[in-house]
């Protein structure tokens, strides 16, 4: 049966345009039901003895939830009580329509074959399809539409009454109005909240229940203490004129008081709006896109030199005044940024977040506040019967709302995680609370992997040059199984050198568009945690069959130079290739065989010529204004048993980590130019854009603190500047400079030449640079090779390979996951240091103050890689009589007998 609606619309050019919508209508969809003789279905979904044990329903039932319970208990449905549940396909789609998370969250549920939910396609069923009504809202068209469906449901499954033992189909909703028109209509109906307190076997699964606007009024105050937020409709007429600015909510992680808004502008550039006060803030969570109204300029502050935490006391009926006071008292003395309030949200942002209860000292309460992980995101009002089951354990929450006249947001419980501070625990709390894909790869993915025992076969070497008998040799890191890179160095006849990087090719094993090219585009890098790796693609292919390990045969793409004894490039190419390595070496072993005179066998003479052109090429990069910064990084060593850290220590870099580096940089810049030239609008390159010179401020005023000037107008006056930045008496002070001079830089970025005009690498200096390196642990290389492959002529193109806004889109993805998985790494370090010091008591070492706060110092000891803040005042002990000098900025304790203090500065032992 055929349905055609027809409309005209108005074009662009100002034409009119006839429309015409066919929907078929079909009898032929099947119920799903175990029960049912009369589809002729092959396999079915929904059990003929649905038993889920409720004081409402005690006969079998199937579930059919509406849109809203989708949308707000999702929660519920995911837990393994819940099955047997009807998904109509009108409820799919408004799904699909509001929210991409849970629509994916009901999709995953949907193809979990235990769980039982059977999606009814009502759409194009003859007898559950139904015309929108003259004056009637596409919303109340979309409630009748289940309710005609759940009608149906009832009616056919009675047919089969003698073999079903009574079985009903309820209708979950919590919209009041849909409720009465179901049961005006005979249809069983329940409200979800109703439901979920029914059930007998799970009575835990009431504290899972997303608040319902009726209990979000019981919770709050009667006292008003947060503005109105703007209706929708008044946000975007105020956009629209500027008198508000759309942009990304940034709370602080020092000062809970305190945030900014990042407007994006045109290409790169964007501004900042500080917003300072609750009230300003308007219930803005971390992440959520609002709505902005800039303050008069004489009401613009300064950042606050204050660290403030909230510390969790129930405070409804308080004002933060004295705290607030705090902030604008600093702020008068200083320089002014734009300053704002929140007026509106635009797009919340909200997650399931991770953190602690905080059990209420009200005896028999069952209203708590939990603390999240993320010291951005505010405290949580949650209401739950476990508190004393929970306490002590890291559990995950969700948010529901954050009405005008709460001060902290209510939410629910979503799933206990494990207790607080075991390793596994810890673990997955910082994989989650990082947004680190961690599931193991499922069959699908895992099907597009090469059977076993693979082989290299004669018509893969047909394609490919036979490089088999070069002294091929990889270096890496200790424990390394996921070997990306090697290297080789010859002798040509004509007295050059030839240099190859070799880099394990994994776009032969992983082609564009199956499940496992998406599960690794998704991942977008292997994330290295403490003692554990998060894998982009499976261990077959990262430690096996991709990884360049020694004696083995191995697929690779090799970029190969002919250089002369200045270092100079005399001819690039770039070839699909077999190898055979003949070492796998770590830093120090290769470092020892360069050192030992006595060895002379050609892997060593091999690393000498590289390790020798290495030092020539950074000599040239550092003359072009290449900065080297620092950062602290250690290494763990761990117990092989439990596997907790029993020793802790800086790395120390070799000369042989800055040859193999070298080499890396140099291959990536040769493939960077290679893709350009044959692809200017869709290679995919990365980026370092100069920093702002206010970024700066911090690294100068360091500086000057110890009479020494920082130049910073380009990278190389920048890296000159830290090579002549010297203290007497001093030696680690140049490496607080460096490790300060790093965190005044931009991230890297990747982009697609197309989207982009500035290519610029300001780290490297270099004017175009990209990753070809490391396929096994970044995606970013993965298109890289493809890329070169097409250049070259070894591969064929694709589609969304010359999609210069699928590159972009996919670059978009690659920097969120990069980052994220630099800050659960380092979540990760800072772990494993504190079991480090679990049961070592008190220790004595060396530690430098990094940056002064006006009521605290941010301290660094780089034996431990250690930073931590350090309050002057806590709830024991009375604070000092400071003085905090905003300018250098610099703390002082006055003597009791001297008039002006003598500063204490930044960057003082």
């Amino acid at each position: 049966m055929l349905k055609s609606k027809t409309f005209v619309k108005k074009t662009r050019s100002g034409g009119v345009m006839k429309v015409v919508r066919e929907h078929y209508l079909r009898d032929d969809i099947w119920c799903g039901s175990e029960v049912c003789t009369e589809c002729k279905q092959e396999s079915t979904v929904l059990q003929k003895d649905a038993c889920m044990e409720s004081s409402l329903c005690s006969y079998p039932h199937y579930l059919v939830p509406d849109t809203n319970v989708v949308l707000h208990q999702i929660d519920i449905l995911e837990d393994p009580v819940i099955c047997n549940v009807i998904i109509l396909q009108t409820v799919l789609q408004e799904v699909r329509h509001r929210s991409a998370p849970v629509y994916k969250r009901l999709k995953d549920i949907i193809h979990e074959k235990e769980k039982r939910f059977y999606t009814f396609t009502n759409e194009h069923h003859r007898d559950t399809f139904i015309e929108r009504e003259p004056g009637e809202s596409a919303n109340d068209r979309n409630d009748r539409a289940i309710r005609v469906a759940v009608k149906w449901y009832s009616q056919h499954l009675k047919t089969f009454e003698s073999d079903t033992d009574g079985l009903k189909v309820v209708l979950l909703t919590n919209d009041q109005g849909n409720k009465q028109k179901a049961q005006d209509n005979g249809l069983l109906v329940y409200k979800c909240e109703e439901y979920v307190k029914s059930l007998i076997a799970n009575p835990e699964l009431v504290d899972r229940l997303a608040l319902s606007s009726d209990d979000k009024n019981e919770i709050t105050s009667s006292k008003v203490l947060f503005p109105e937020h703007l209706p929708l409709s008044r946000i975007q007429t105020g956009i629209k004129s500027s008198s508000f600015l759309q942009g990304t909510f940034r709370a602080s992680r020092d000062n809970y008081l305190e945030a900014t808004v990042f407007v994006q502008g045109e290409g790169e550039d964007g501004t900042e709006v500080l917003i300072q006060g609750l009230q300003n803030l308007n219930r803005a969570v971390h992440q959520d896109v609002v709505a902005v109204q800039l303050l008069p300029r004489s009401e613009w502050v300064a950042p606050s030199s204050v660290v403030l935490q909230d510390e969790g006391t129930a405070k409804d009926d308080e004002d933060a005044e004295e705290e607030e006071g705090k902030l604008r008292t600093a702020a008068a003395e200083a320089a002014r940024k734009p300053t704002g309030k929140v007026v509106g949200i635009i797009k919340r942002n909200w997650r399931p977040f991770c953190g602690m209860l905080n059990v209420s000292q009200i005896k028999e309460s069952t209203r708590h506040l939990f603390t999240p992980a993320d010291r951005r995101i505010p405290r949580i009002r949650i209401e739950t019967r476990q508190a004393s089951t929970l306490s002590g354990q890291r559990i995950m929450v969700a948010i529901d709302g954050w009405p005008k006249d709460s001060r902290y947001p209510n939410g629910h419980f979503v799933r206990s995680l494990g207790g607080a501070g075991e390793k596994d625990t810890e673990e997955e709390v910082l994989l989650l609370e990082h947004d680190v894909p961690h599931q193991a790869f499922s069959q699908a993915v895992l099907s597009f992997l090469p059977k076993m025992p693979w082989a290299i076969t004669p018509e893969d070497m047909m394609k490919r040059e036979d490089l088999r008998p070069l002294t091929v040799c990889s270096v890496d890191p200790p424990g390394c199984t996921d070997i990306d890179d090697a290297l080789h160095c010859r002798e040509l006849e004509n007295g050059n050198l030839e240099v190859g990087v070799h880099i394990a090719d994994v776009s032969h094993f992983i082609r564009p568009g199956n499940a496992l090219d998406k599960e690794a585009a998704n991942r977008g890098t292997t994330v290295y945690l403490c003692g554990k790796r998060i894998d982009m693609v499976p261990e077959l292919l990262s430690s096996n069959l991709c990884s360049l390990r020694s004696n083995v045969d191995r697929l690779a793409f090799s970029c190969i130079w002919e250089i002369n004894h200045k270092a100079e490039i005399l001819k690039t190419r770039f070839t699909k290739s077999v190898i055979n390595s003949k070492a796998s070496l770590t830093y120090a072993e290769a470092q020892m065989r360069i050192d030992d005179t006595n060895k002379n066998d050609d892997i060593t003479k091999n690393l000498r010529g590289l390790n020798k052109l290495a030092k020539i090429l950074k000599r040239q990069r550092i003359e072009k204004g290449a900065l080297t910064l620092s950062s602290l990084e250690v290494r763990f060593h761990m117990d092989s048993e439990t596997h907790d850290p029993i020793d802790l220590q800086t790395k120390e870099l070799m000369e042989t980590n800055s040859m193999v580096e070298e080499f890396m940089l140099l291959a990536n810049i040769s493939v960077a130019q290679k893709i350009y030239d044959e692809f200017s609008e869709c290679a995919l390159l990365r980026k370092h854009p100069a920093p702002p010179p206010s970024n700066y401020d911090i690294l100068i005023k360091a500086a000057k603190s110890k009479e020494v000037e920082i130049h910073t107008d380009s990278a190389k006056a920048l890296a000159d500047s830290l090579d002549a930045a010297k203290v007497d008496g001093f030696p680690y002070f140049n490496t607080l400079l460096r490790i300060l001079a790093t965190r005044c830089m931009m991230q890297a970025v990747y982009f697609c030449s197309g989207m982009d005009s500035d290519f610029h690498h300001y780290g490297l200096a270099s004017p175009i640079y990209t990753h070809f390196t490391s396929p096994i642990r970044r995606y970013a290389d993965i298109i890289v090779h493809r890329l070169l492959a097409v250049a070259i002529g070894a591969d064929t193109t694709y589609p969304d390979l010359m999609d210069k806004h699928k590159q972009s889109a996919l670059c978009n993805n690659l920097n969120y996951r990069h980052k994220m998985s630099q800050y659960a790494q380092r979540a990760s370090v800072a772990f494993h240091t504190q079991l480090f010091f679990k049961s070592r008591g008190i220790l004595n070492e060396e530690g430098f103050v990094l940056f002064v706060r006006k009521n605290a110092i941010i301290v660094l000891i780089p034996k431990f890689g250690l930073e931590g803040t350090v309050f002057f005042d806590s709830k024991d002990k009375v604070s000092p009589n400071i003085v905090f000098e905003e300018e250098i900025p610099g703390v002082s304790v006055p003597p009791p007998d001297t008039e002006r203090p003598a500063k204490k500065q930044k960057l003082d032992r």
